[in-house]
């Protein structure tokens, strides 16, 4: 069975440059919608009056607001270079080599944050000292059982202990 991704929410402009936003009945911001794009949540922008797309243009006027807020992404350079192919034969070309850059970009951008998360997960100065308490307590419970003078008649802890020793060890392994 496939499972679709949801539709994406419906964002009316109107004249006064006003966005509504048709999910929730609400009016928006253009910083409301900056985030829900960093999110992940899709939405198209549609001109009230004429239903034309108007997705493209205010994406890239976040880009503008987000670039003249300081958090200048976009090289100069860059830039003028996209400039120069609107009127170029490949600007078709380019605009599916961008989105094939960005695509592939943040797949290793993925990858690279599951990798490091595995490798700090693996350095946590942390996971010794867990293992060590683990033991010492085991050891602790051991020493006390010992002066029980019932001895194995009330507790079936220490085998429970061991199990979970073990049990921690075979997920270390597979880590």
């Amino acid at each position: 069975m496939q499972t679709k991704e949801p539709k994406p929410v419906v964002i009316k402009k109107y004249a006064n440059r006003r966005l509504y936003d048709t999910e929730t009945s609400a009016y928006i911001t253009l910083e409301d919608l900056c985030e829900r794009v960093k999110a992940g949540r899709q939405f198209v922008v549609l001109d009230a009056k004429t239903g034309q797309d108007l997705t493209r243009q205010v994406l890239t006027q976040i880009i503008f607001e987000q670039e003249t807020k300081g958090f200048q992404m976009l090289p100069t350079g860059f830039l003028r270079s996209v400039i120069r192919f609107y009127d170029d034969k490949m600007h078709d070309v380019l605009q599916h080599y961008l989105e094939a850059s960005m695509n592939t970009f943040l797949n290793n951008q993925e990858r690279m944050q599951s990798m490091m998360g595995k490798a700090v997960e693996d350095l946590s100065p942390l996971n010794p000292f867990e293992e060590i308490t683990r033991q010492n307590v085991a050891f602790f419970e051991k020493t006390m059982q010992m002066f029980n003078p019932f001895g194995q008649m009330f507790s079936g802890r220490e085998e429970e202990a061991q199990e979970e020793v073990k049990e921690e060890r075979k997920a270390r392994a597979k880590r």
